[in-house]
């Protein structure tokens, strides 16, 4: 099983960790800095205590977090049920605009028809989607500017000015 990414940025270039430290400055427990031990990451020595150079540790997680990478070739969505990118059910693809530049494209998976999801620019449409057919939806209306009060208000209904 897979755990979350974890960010190597928090490591400092310039420190050596012992295995409590490293565990505590990352958010893991100490067996996972032990795990990622036997997966590769070499401490200084293998005297006690095991410090880890926080260089090598920054170097080590970077290679680690752009292996499990998945990036979506152009035509695809990613399909969080199969982890993999996926081509949409029949070339049909939803876009809905968030804003009068930006939105997100929703589809279904051809493979276990899993709705997706992948935001996009409305320019760059046709670059990332090539060969499908693409349906503009409208936007959702906001709360915020409704003549009336949602159904669900105590407030009796009043018409805002």
């Amino acid at each position: 099983m897979s755990g979350k990414r974890v960010n190597p940025r928090l490591v400092k270039l310039h420190r050596s960790y012992s295995v409590g430290e490293l565990a505590a400055c990352l958010g893991v427990h100490k067996n996972t800095v032990r795990h990622w031990q036997d997966e590769g990451l070499a401490p200084i020595e293998r005297a006690r205590p095991l410090l880890f150079p926080g260089g090598a540790v920054r170097e080590w997680l970077t290679k680690r977090n752009a292996c499990r990478k998945r990036p979506c070739p152009a035509g695809t969505l990613y399909c969080f049920r199969c982890r993999e990118p996926r081509p949409p059910a029949l070339g049909l693809v939803e876009y809905v605009p968030r804003n009068s530049t930006s939105g997100s494209v929703r589809a279904i998976c051809a493979t276990c028809e899993t709705v997706m999801h992948r935001g996009a620019r409305l320019a760059s449409l046709a670059a990332i989607l090539p060969g499908c057919d693409v349906q503009m939806a409208e936007a959702p209306t906001r709360l915020k500017g409704c003549s009336s009060p949602p159904l669900n208000c105590d407030l009796e209904r009043q018409t805002i000015k």
